[in-house]
């Protein structure tokens, strides 16, 4: 069969590889990294979060393991392949006593398909202030009214409406985990994390469309993609666990929408904040 010969057709599902796997990258080179694709439900785009995490564990190979990521500022230059490998290229920009900073180019055989800046610092011992909290009434993931969007084996997924502050338009919530054994490692939990991060802001993005129906089915009606992607890293996280995705819409605007995020877990600590410019397109009748 034609079809099933394409080399897109034939790629690993994503439902296959080991989420180890695809967080371990392989040394090419002097702070140069490869790593794997996979297919992803929607079919020959991979998934953005992934490319992230990627260029996260390359940066988090050159910097000593007392230094955390507390930030990544990353474009999607253009879509990746999930054909080939990627390689990752890695610029130590600064090494300072209490921050430094890594450059990240990801690459594959029509160009360069990320970049990506991160920052580190070492622990320090200051002040903990949280402002972020849950919504009032919020369901529980266990709840079985709550809609179900995972991807297969690998993302549980629960989406929410939310009214908002002061009927607020635009703010809508997912429940997320990864659904891997990640042991205690923090740096599988923050490459994991990132992972996750852009798996939330799309539905948002859509939300003040005059066609967004809430739905699985209206993504169809657009052409969509991620432009750009931050994450704040604040806290440690087990990424195994359920996580509350606070999504807000900042409207759109020339074909973009801006979702910004606060990330929190079971036990409402503020572990991550996210920020994500979206393409959105409406595809023509």
């Amino acid at each position: 069969d034609g079809a099933m010969s394409e080399p897109w057709n034939i790629a690993p599902k994503i439902d296959d590889v080991d989420f180890d796997d695809l967080l371990e990258l392989e040394p090419h080179g002097p702070d140069t990294f490869v790593g794997i694709s996979a297919k992803y439900p929607w079919g020959k785009r991979l998934f953005g979060g992934q490319v992230v995490a990627q260029a996260l564990a390359a940066a988090i190979a050159t910097v000593d393991p007392d230094r955390r990521a507390h930030s990544l500022h990353s474009y999607f230059i253009r879509p990746g392949s999930i054909t080939e490998p990627i390689r990752f290229e890695v610029e130590r920009l600064r090494d300072g006593r209490s921050f430094c900073t890594r450059q990240v180019v990801a690459r594959q055989s029509a160009g360069a398909i990320l970049n990506v800046s991160v920052s580190f610092q070492v622990d320090e011992d200051e002040v903990d202030a949280q402002i972020a909290t849950f919504p009032d009434d919020i369901l529980l993931p266990d709840d079985p009214s709550l809609d179900n969007y995972s991807w297969g084996n690998l993302i549980d997924r629960r989406a929410i409406d939310l009214p908002g502050v002061d009927g607020e338009p635009g703010r809508l919530g997912y429940w997320l985990r990864i659904m891997a054994d990640l042991d205690d490692d923090p740096v599988k939990h923050t490459l994991a994390m990132a992972f996750l991060s852009d798996a939330a802001p799309s539905r948002a993005a859509r939300s003040p469309h005059p066609d967004f129906d809430n739905n699985n089915t209206d993504r169809t009606k657009f052409q969509g993609a991620s432009l750009d992607h931050s994450v704040w890293f604040h806290r440690p996280c087990r990424a195994d666990q359920w996580h509350w995705f606070d999504t807000r819409s900042h409207g759109l605007n020339g074909g973009r929408g801006l979702v910004t995020g606060d990330v929190l877990n079971i036990d409402g600590t503020h572990v991550a904040t996210i920020a994500q410019e979206v393409l959105l397109r409406r595809v023509r009748d």
